[in-house]
């Protein structure tokens, strides 16, 4: 299969354009950990405390908690104030010792068919839910299926150009260039 194919192919419109551009994204983000020990997946080679590894663990989480806002609405987010799911979160932009970057390419790819389903099946990219409170969100705001997909593809390209950024910093290599 390719990055745009999937068992139940749309070939057409608006979720066959988002479909197209999630996979583009999702992709690079893959490529650019091509050819990489788990060793150097694991690297921070830059100023940042993020590495290879854990980037794609991040949007891959990113990836499932917001396709479970899109079925269950706020209620699928962890609050806040949760200092334990907190830790648990931030600890996954690390690789943890024995994980390895085989599996958490797997992890993401089975994100990505669930997420693609979901964008299928859907009766309306029009459904819409509250968004959690936080900081980052106009209080009372409320996003769309579509909104809510449109986010995730940003999400995956600005990850992905860290990424690079990263990439670059362990071997010299690009994605693009």
């Amino acid at each position: 299969m390719t990055t745009t194919e999937s068992s139940t192919e749309i070939s057409t419109g608006e979720r066959a354009n988002l479909l197209q551009a999630l996979a583009q994204r999702r992709y690079f983000l893959r490529y650019t950990v091509r050819e990489l020990t788990d060793e150097q997946a694991a690297l921070h080679p830059t100023a940042s405390e993020l590495c290879l590894g854990g980037l794609i663990q991040h949007v891959s989480d990113t990836e499932r908690q917001w396709v479970d806002f899109i079925l269950d609405g706020p209620a699928s987010s962890p609050a806040s104030d949760d200092g334990e799911a907190m830790q648990a979160w931030l600890n996954r932009f690390q690789m943890a010792p024995g994980v390895t970057l085989e599996t958490i390419l797997a992890e993401y790819a089975e994100v990505a068919e669930r997420t693609d389903q979901v964008i299928r099946d859907l009766p309306d990219l029009d459904i819409t839910h509250p968004l959690p409170e936080a900081p980052w969100y106009e209080p009372g705001e409320s996003w769309s299926a579509r909104q809510v997909v449109l986010h995730v593809i940003s999400e995956t390209a600005q990850h992905s150009g860290h990424a690079d950024i990263l990439r670059e910093s362990i071997d010299g290599a690009k994605s693009m260039g």
